[in-house]
């Protein structure tokens, strides 16, 4: 569950009530039958605000039940990425209208290295390569694939729900058409980050009601969890050569593919300890030091209008015996996750058992520091404010003595990654 903007307007138009009304119906439902007629309701209503490009009133309706209904809001967040990245779709055969169930589905690939991590067009041989592979692995048998041409960074990505609902769109007519796609061009630059994220996007569509994971069939359902592992270990066994000549001078590991908004929030976190990971051996290698010679300062950040919650932590980086700040990383917080871990209902999704102990993130960085030999932690109590440098809008972060400063290599370092993670 995300966190709403901080702006909201005071009169709700009549498409957010609706909403509204409509999210709080299905939180109040006294059967399924009930509530199943209310979620026909509000979907109906969302494509039709998506279709229209929208987008602005379904924001206003979030923002509005965020303080007001938390149930109602989390109710309408997924009943809306629900809309966005799945569909029913009809396609005619031999004179017969067949209805197809369609999801928009995600392969994250956590990169890291001290160069340039790739992105953009996919060559043709290499899409049918890593089609074959996740239908041999992942998807049920009678589905069909068409994986969008293009590696995408996190800033390359749909921006809007409206924008993920067209590309669902796209890719099911053309897993259905077998219709060639072509990569998208005049995409964003992406930041040279020293650990990021890389998307595979695909839709997977199958006959009305049937499986598209192969571990939904009757045959894998007793065993499901030891069959996603599976299906994982198989995916990143196969897979992985294909996706390291993609990003060439990287480390990679590759997450397991799922629906489109799981997927990248499972992503989110699980470049975070990378990120720390990739900061220590950049800082080690580019100046040539031991870990043990780095300090780490840990601060937390937050708005003062967020309820006192923090928002991230800023890792900052100096020599063990200087306070100057040479390097930086940011660990965010996503939905409700807050310095005290992430809440029990949360499942994890990359580590498929979901028995598996939430972190708390403080202990998980600690840990992560003094595995990667950072030994020398401050960690300061107090909470700082969100700021940024005003010149080029990079986090500033607090050194030894709660001073926020900004970042800066040593002048004789060698040139590389000057961007936060």
């Amino acid at each position: 569950m995300r966190r709403p903007s901080k702006k909201s307007p005071h009169k709700l138009s009549a498409d957010s009530a609706r909403l509204s009304t409509l999210s709080q119906a299905i939180v109040q439902a006294a059967s399924r039958v009930e509530e199943r007629a209310w979620e026909n309701s509000l979907d109906t209503l969302l494509q039709k605000l998506l279709k229209g490009n929208h987008q602005d009133v379904i924001d206003n309706t979030l923002n509005h039940l965020f303080p007001a209904d938390l149930n109602a809001y989390d109710v309408l967040m997924e009943s809306v990425e629900a809309v966005s990245e799945s569909c029913i779709i009809e396609h005619n055969e031999s004179g017969a209208t067949v209805k197809y169930d369609a999801l928009l589905i995600a392969a994250p690939i956590l990169a890291w290295t001290r160069f340039s991590i790739a992105s953009g067009p996919i060559a043709p041989d290499m899409v049918l390569t890593l089609s074959a592979h996740l239908s041999a692995h992942l998807l049920a048998p009678g589905t069909r694939l068409a994986i969008a041409p293009s590696l995408y960074a996190i800033d390359q990505l749909p921006r809007s729900y409206g924008e993920t609902s067209a590309m669902t769109q796209r890719l099911a007519q053309a897993a259905l058409t077998g219709t060639p796609l072509r990569p998208t061009t005049n995409e964003p630059e992406t930041a040279p980050f020293l650990a990021d994220t890389r998307y595979l996007l695909a839709a997977v569509v199958a006959p009305l009601g049937t499986p598209l994971f192969r571990w939904q069939g009757a045959a894998h359902q007793q065993n499901y969890l030891a069959d996603r592992a599976e299906a994982l270990a198989q995916w990143r066994a196969q897979g992985t050569p294909n996706i390291a000549r993609l990003l060439p001078g990287c480390g990679v590991e590759l997450l397991l593919p799922e629906a489109y908004y799981v997927a990248c929030r499972e992503a989110d976190k699980q470049i975070r300890p990378v990120s720390i990971r990739a900061a220590v051996n950049y800082l080690t290698l580019t100046l040539g030091v031991e870990a043990s010679e780095l300090r780490a300062v840990i601060a937390g950040f937050g708005e003062e209008t967020v309820d006192g919650l923090l928002e991230e932590y800023r890792i900052a980086f100096t020599m063990r015996h200087s306070p100057d700040v040479i390097y930086g990383i940011v660990w965010p917080f996503y939905g409700l996750e807050d310095e005290e871990g992430t809440p029990a209902d949360a499942l994890p999704h990359s580590g498929i058992s979901g028995t598996e102990v939430q972190k708390i993130p403080i202990n998980e960085i600690l840990t992560l520091l003094n595995e990667s030999g950072v030994s020398h932690v401050k960690r300061h109590n107090e909470r700082f404010p969100m700021e940024f440098c005003d010149d080029c809008g990079a986090p500033l972060f607090a050194d030894p003595e709660s001073e926020l400063v900004h970042a800066e290599m040593p002048e004789d370092a060698p040139q590389g990654a000057e961007h936060f993670h």
